[in-house]
């Protein structure tokens, strides 16, 4: 009635899970674990739910407030969270619900759930209506137990939920999530046989030939199309089940693997798989969108075999390959989530396929520790099985065409241990053992720029290619002294490469790699002074000294000016320091703090010396009438502009303005990016350098499209 009346489709249920009141007093009522009310923080659409809390009764209700300010939505934003983990407030008695507590009572069965708002679909908007006691007691009253039961993984680090008593897979989902999937799966089994009738009616041979057999009758066309259905199925449990949440800046369902991991989620949302949103008809269109770009015409076949023993069909083969980031990621336990559903959908067509009731785990070639033992044990399996697999792969492989191999960086550990960190050293050092030498390393964007892990970061690039060559058998042992001769010589000229080529600062480091290890896995050994081999950390961090020695020695082609900045930037950040320790770095420098405080860089008075911010910087500034033109000033103007209109002729006249600066430019970008990220600890002023020279390319082209009309010093673009 408050919003007109009429009906209108659920597009979701938003639900919130509850505990017992830790207070005796309240006798165990249930009490919500939210971690925010707030509904649409669309602007001139914001909602959010309001708790009414009856404390005659225990009981907790919930209203809609359309419009609320902002203050209203700053205590929303809370919900009834208290600090970080699974640690809340009790919206009875205001006591304290500790992430114990909550760990305790879910162990116990005790975790229950309630329906926080209903949202509804209407005209390119969302309603959103308060909690029915109706809605919710049809949705607690379904009841139903799958059949096979896969038990969880017990790996705390990537499945949260084991840690509050969910055992099974099927403890994920709502009973009428539950309900909703298996229907899907049994109807799955009935279309298949419809589609066969019709390709039948349709003039198909009806020879009984499985696809699985290599049949491409009716029987083949009806398994071929319900494989893509239950893509839809399988899509449709990603994005139907309790740990998904409800956006509310875009107002829509999250589906669950944002990254390769369970964790535990307080308020979920269940999707109509009926509704406007989740509707299983779009996600059949998903599906068949994916298929529209893949082309036609072509020819492919897929084999399952064991990587570290598999025959290829062919001799001297290209071989391109995307293997196990160390223990990156426990594919085969996350694997079983979809496994469950594929298995009940496609076990009849493909017995062979699913003939496992789970995803076999043991020699799935990951440094598994929890399988393994230990963390030794199990960077061990790796390397022995993965030196395998890629010894057979260097047997079988071309010599004409290098063999590519994609593999993808753990964050937290190239942070915590450098660019020679366990997991990269350990692949390395099968590569090697097999029998290739790795010539090149590249960068790859392989997700979306969007996906969370991207979105304000400074991330790595998805994957790094590596290009591997098979080694010559004549490879010659030298001493260290000689590799890290070889490196000074030939890394310098390859780094300058990369960086024309507008390898972003963060991914330089994984790029200067390729050229590094090209020249250590060109010997056959590189012997320590005790006569031992090097081993490959030890390659890698030489090869990442030999980076930053390059990078310093950039340094010495800049204005004194800027070469002043850079080293008080490094000391100081933007905050202020002495004047006499600036006038000293000044003076080895040639100039005086006056001369950089002229060219205005830097701030001086009262007898401390700071950089200027960008904020702060001449917003009339022109690089041609500037009588005192530094390198410093030209990167941190085209920084501001590019951060403040990305991509845009504006920024592109800039860089175009600023003309035969622009590779110091790009130069000073690099050196303050290493300063910003791996001294200063400072990540937001990183990626504003990181972010600039992967556009640089094409900022370039966008520079290079500007014209002067005529002469007359306006401007335009030429395309």
């Amino acid at each position: 009635r408050d919003l007109g009346g009429g009906q209108t489709d659920v597009v979701s249920w938003i639900w919130a899970r509850t505990v017992p009141s830790p207070d005796p007093s309240w006798q165990g009522a249930p009490v919500p674990l939210i971690t925010t009310f707030i509904l649409s923080k669309k602007k001139g659409k914001a909602a959010c739910a309001e708790p009414k809390v009856d404390k005659d009764s225990g009981n907790i209700t919930y209203s809609i407030n359309q419009n609320p300010t902002s203050t209203e939505l700053d205590t929303a934003s809370e919900g009834t969270k208290s600090g970080r983990g699974a640690n809340f407030r009790c919206l009875l008695s205001g006591a304290a619900i500790t992430a114990e507590y909550v760990k305790e009572q879910a162990k116990d069965k005790k975790l229950g759930s309630q329906l926080v708002a209903i949202v509804g679909a209407g005209k390119r908007q969302r309603y959103y209506l308060p909690a029915s006691k109706d809605h919710e007691k049809i949705a607690l009253q379904a009841n139903h137990k799958i059949t096979n039961q896969l038990k969880l993984p017990k790996h705390p680090q990537y499945v949260g939920v084991g840690g509050y008593g969910m055992q099974y897979f099927e403890e994920l989902y709502s009973q009428r999530q539950l309900l909703a999937l298996e229907a899907f799966c049994e109807a799955h089994i009935e279309i298949r046989k419809i589609i066969k009738e019709d390709a039948i009616a349709s003039g198909w041979a009806d020879d009984g030939v499985s696809l699985q057999s290599g049949g491409r009758g009716a029987s083949a066309y009806a398994d071929a199309i319900s494989v893509y259905l239950a893509f839809a199925i399988d899509k449709l449990a990603d994005y139907g089940n309790s740990l998904c949440s409800w956006n509310n800046t875009n107002e829509n369902i999250t589906h669950l693997f944002n990254r390769h991991a369970l964790p535990m989620l307080w308020d979920f949302v269940e999707g109509n798989p009926f509704g406007p949103m989740l509707d299983f008809s779009k996600l059949c269109v998903s599906v068949a969108s994916g298929l529209s770009i893949t082309g036609i015409g072509g020819a492919g076949s897929a084999v399952q075999a064991d990587a570290s023993t598999v025959k290829f069909p062919a001799e001297n083969c290209v071989i391109s390959t995307d293997p196990p980031y160390y223990d990156n990621v426990p594919y085969a336990d996350i694997s079983d989530f979809f496994y469950l559903w594929l298995r009940k959908t496609m076990k009849e067509p493909f017995p062979e396929l699913f003939s496992t009731v789970s995803v076999p785990k043991m020699d799935e070639i990951v440094a598994d520790r929890v399988r393994h033992g230990d963390a030794e044990a199990a960077e061990e399996f790796f390397l022995v099985r993965m030196t395998d697999a890629l010894k057979g792969f260097a047997q079988q492989s071309s010599s004409d065409f290098p063999t590519t191999i994609f593999y993808a960086f753990k964050q937290s550990e190239i942070r915590d241990e450098g660019i020679a960190s366990t997991g990269w050293a350990a692949f390395l050092d099968a590569v090697l053992r097999s029998g290739y030498a790795i010539v090149a390393t590249w960068p790859v964007r392989t997700e979306r720029t969007a996906r969370m892990r991207a979105i304000g970061s400074n991330a790595l690039a998805n994957s790094v290619v590596l290009v591997c060559r098979k080694r010559e058998i004549e490879a010659e042992v030298v001493s260290r002294v000689e590799f890290i001769r070889a490196l000074k010589r030939e890394l310098p000229s390859a780094i300058a490469e990369l960086q024309a080529a507008n390898v972003s600062p963060a991914d330089m480091p994984q790029s200067a790699i390729g050229p590094g290890m090209g020249v250590f896995s060109r010997y056959r050994a590189v012997l320590e002074s005790d006569d031992s081999p090097m081993n490959v950390k030890t390659a890698l961090q030489l090869i990442n000294a030999e980076l930053d020695e390059y990078l310093g020695g950039i340094l010495g082609e800049f204005d004194p000016e800027t070469r002043f900045t850079i080293s008080w930037f490094e000391q100081n950040g933007m905050g202020k320091g002495d004047y006499g320790v600036a006038d000293n770095l000044a003076r080895a420098r040639g100039i005086a703090v006056e001369s950089v405080k002229h060219a205005g860089l830097v701030e001086s008075q009262a007898g401390k010396v700071r950089i200027l911010k960008r904020d702060e910087l001449d917003p009339g500034w022109e690089p041609q009438t500037d009588t005192h033109l530094t390198v410093w000033e030209c990167l941190q103007y085209l920084v501001r502009a590019h951060e403040k209109n990305g991509i845009a002729y504006s920024t592109a006249l800039l860089l175009r303005k600023i003309d035969d600066k622009a590779e110091a430019v790009k130069d000073l970008a690099y050196c303050l990016y290493d300063i910003c990220a791996n001294k200063r600890q400072d990540a937001k002023e990183a990626t504003a350098y990181n972010a600039l020279i992967a556009d640089w390319s094409e900022l370039t082209r966008e520079a290079a499209a500007i014209v002067d009309i005529r002469g007359t010093g306006q401007t335009r673009m030429d395309f």
